[in-house]
């Protein structure tokens, strides 16, 4: 067991400890990872390991986190960061898990200066200098096309640049430039595909804001990387040189084989 628990209480953590067969049994829920070359998925749980010692776990409404659970979070979480570090998750340590999605109360000021209060359902939040809010869903489910831990990660990751605006901190060496007009065309492109209707591969959600639609993206990035590679192949190449990896090689691979 990994005695993470310890965390969870307020106890120092020991040093957790996974066998094998677990690996083998939380990484077989996560078949995207087969996208990931043999020394990059020993990298990642290494990190997943990391970042679980960092951080702080809690299941609301409730839910018990086992370790599986745990292993798997982790394991979404650091695959973002995987050549990043987890440096970039600085600056905060709270992990929420709900038993599916969840509400959140929401206020808005209209322009005429009347306060709208309403309930929001959501499937999970980051918040800015704060805690990751995610759902977990055991079986079928699980919402089809949607990852939500890749896709709050992924905010984070927006959040280290200033806000939620679908520019996160570059990589050296990479362009703003280049990555503006690679997102701008993509996400008016993606836009006018919703709004007429049309049936796209991609959540239509990543239509509702430019920091929608890289989380949204960045999930079908690791998840499907041959669609969005299909789709929109200038915001795909823009996200190899953030994540320094390039999924659909090795999806591509495994498919002609």
């Amino acid at each position: 067991m990994l005695q993470l628990f310890r965390r969870l209480l307020g106890i120092a953590p020991a040093p957790p400890s996974v066998d094998e067969m677990q690996w083998r049994r939380v990484e077989a829920t996560l078949p995207f990872l087969e996208h990931l070359v043999p020394d990059d998925r020993l990298r990642l749980r290494e990190m997943a390991l990391a970042f679980l010692e960092s951080k702080q776990f809690h299941g609301a409404q409730g839910l018990e986190l086992d370790d599986d659970m745990l292993l798997a979070i982790a394991l979404q979480a650091c695959l973002p960061v995987l050549h990043i570090g987890l440096q970039a998750y600085d600056g905060w340590v709270g992990v929420i898990v709900y038993p599916g999605d969840f509400v959140i109360p929401r206020q808005i000021v209209d322009d005429a200066g009347v306060l709208h209060e309403y309930e929001d359902e959501v499937l999970g939040e980051a918040w800015e200098g704060g805690p990751v809010l995610l759902s977990w869903f055991t079986g079928d489910e699980a919402p089809d096309g949607v990852n939500v831990v890749i896709h709050e990660f992924a905010h984070k990751l927006d959040m280290e640049n200033g806000g939620v605006d679908g520019l996160p901190r570059l990589r050296p060496g990479m362009s703003r430039r280049q990555w503006a007009e690679a997102f701008e065309q993509a996400y008016e492109d993606f836009c006018a595909e919703v709004e007429r209707g049309a049936d796209t591969a991609i959540d239509p959600y990543g239509a509702e804001h430019p920091g929608e639609f890289f989380a949204v993206v960045s999930e079908v990035f690791f998840e499907a990387p041959l669609v969005l590679q299909a789709r929109f192949p200038a915001v795909y190449d823009q996200l190899v040189r953030f994540y320094g990896l390039d999924p659909a090689a090795r999806a591509g691979s495994k498919a002609g084989a």
